[in-house]
C-alpha cells in the first residue's frame, strides 16, 4: 500500500497543540519578562505562518476573490505582529548581562552581532516577501483593505 502525502492538516494542530503546551508548561512559572529566545522562537514561528498564508493567499485570491481578501487581510496582520515582535525582541533584557538597551538604541535598532542578528536576518528575508505583495499604505493602514462578503 502507497504511502499518503502529508497535507497541512496533518501538522498545523500540532502546531497549535505544542504552541498550547508550551504556554501551559513555561509561561505560569517563567519569567516576569518575555526573554529574547522567547520572542526569537515566537518571530520564527509567526514568520513561518506569514508563509504558509502567503502561500494559501497566491493561491486562493484568483479562484475565490473575497477569501483571497481575507487571507491577505490576515497575511497583513501577521506580517504586522512579527514586526513588532522583532523589535521587542531589540526591547528586551540582553541574555548575558541582563542589560535593557536604551529607548534610541532600539528605535535604531542597532546590530549586536551574531548569534543575535538571526532574527534580524529572518526578518529581512521576510520582508522582501511583504515588500513584493504589500503596499506600504497597507502596512500601516489600520484597516488592512477590501473585503467582499
Amino acid at each position: 500500500m502507497p504511502a499518503t502525502a502529508a497535507t497541512a492538516q496533518d501538522f498545523v494542530p500540532y502546531a497549535t497543540a505544542a504552541l498550547d503546551f508550551h504556554r501551559a508548561l513555561n509561561i505560569p512559572a517563567g519569567p516576569l519578562v518575555a526573554s529574547r529566545a522567547e520572542l526569537d522562537s515566537l518571530h520564527e514561528h509567526l514568520v513561518a505562518l506569514h508563509g504558509l498564508l502567503d502561500a494559501h493567499t497566491q493561491r486562493t485570491s484568483p479562484l475565490l476573490p473575497g477569501e483571497g481578501d481575507h487571507l491577505r487581510a490576515t497575511r497583513t496582520r501577521l506580517w504586522q505582529a512579527a514586526d513588532h515582535l522583532h523589535a521587542a525582541y531589540h526591547c528586551a533584557p540582553r541574555p548575558v548581562s541582563g542589560e535593557v538597551p536604551d529607548r534610541e538604541a532600539c528605535r535604531a535598532r542597532l546590530p549586536e552581532g551574531a548569534p543575535e542578528m538571526s532574527i534580524c536576518r529572518r526578518h529581512q528575508e521576510a520582508a522582501q516577501l511583504v515588500r513584493r505583495r504589500t503596499t506600504p499604505a497597507d502596512l500601516h493602514s489600520p484597516f488592512t483593505g477590501l473585503v467582499r462578503h
